[in-house]
């Protein structure tokens, strides 16, 4: 891979698996230093010691983005450490069934926490730095389920259309300024995406659905991460959908 990232100081959230992993294995490939965070230490420091053994400049950031004080102080500790933040990738997140029927608040609350406030958190806090400096970029991993629903989705598939919303509207606030917004919306992505959801039918059901022939990998969503990020600055890919070539649902 081309080092069209050289010099580029990155965030990703959700970085101890999947997207997020991928992703700052992809970015460092490109010759970015990567700071990752995510509440799992142990992983966080087994993916700081791949990076580096193949060159890479990584720092591991433990915390968890659905504490405001944790989201903020990753964005704040990657600036101290590094002197500025030129990139910055969401992809904190999680994945619950979510009917309207015997609805169970607090699961609702935690999906939209996680995923959407979280989002906020490290965005507020990136921004002014961003601003200061004279331009970024932003990318937060959304969801397929962000432009359509259905029985069980009310949670995530309502916190992934809230995301898409707040992020163009962060678009179109900052494009003028030199800041770069877009929205990733994956597909069926292998990923361990089921393994938290509580419910059994609807955990067994997106197990299936992530792993089925024909899935996109996590690197290769991190490979089109770095083709957005690679474009000239002129250039602003709003949002991307990336799915399995043989879906072929709306």
């Amino acid at each position: 891979m081309s080092k069209s990232l050289a010099g580029k100081i990155a965030l990703v959230t959700g970085a101890s698996s999947g997207i997020g992993a991928a992703t700052a294995v992809a970015l460092a490939a490109a010759g970015a230093t990567v700071a990752i965070s995510a509440r799992r230490a142990d992983r966080l420091a087994e993916l700081v010691a791949k990076i580096e053994a193949t060159g890479g400049k990584a720092l591991a950031l433990p915390g968890d983005m659905m504490n405001e004080a944790e989201a903020i102080q990753a964005v704040e500790d990657t600036v101290a450490r590094f002197g500025r933040i030129d990139i910055l990738v969401n992809s904190a997140g999680v994945m619950q069934a979510g009917g309207i029927e015997q609805a169970d608040m607090d699961l609702f609350r935690k999906v939209f926490d996680i995923n959407l406030f979280a989002t906020l958190y490290t965005c507020k806090a990136a921004v002014a730095h961003m601003l200061e400096q004279g331009g970024g970029d932003i990318i937060n991993v959304s969801s397929m389920a962000g432009r359509k629903g259905g029985p069980l989705t009310s949670a995530y598939s309502g916190s992934k259309h809230a995301v898409n919303a707040m992020t163009d509207g962060m678009r179109q606030e900052l494009g003028g300024r030199n800041i770069r917004v877009s929205i990733l919306m994956p597909g069926a992505t292998e990923t361990e995406v089921a393994s938290g959801i509580v419910n059994p039918e609807w955990r067994d059901m997106i197990a299936a659905h992530v792993s089925k022939d024909g899935a996109v990998k996590a690197s290769e969503m991190a490979d089109t991460i770095v083709f957005m990020l690679s474009l000239p600055r002129n250039v602003n890919i709003s949002e991307i959908h990336v799915r399995p070539t043989i879906d072929t649902t709306a």
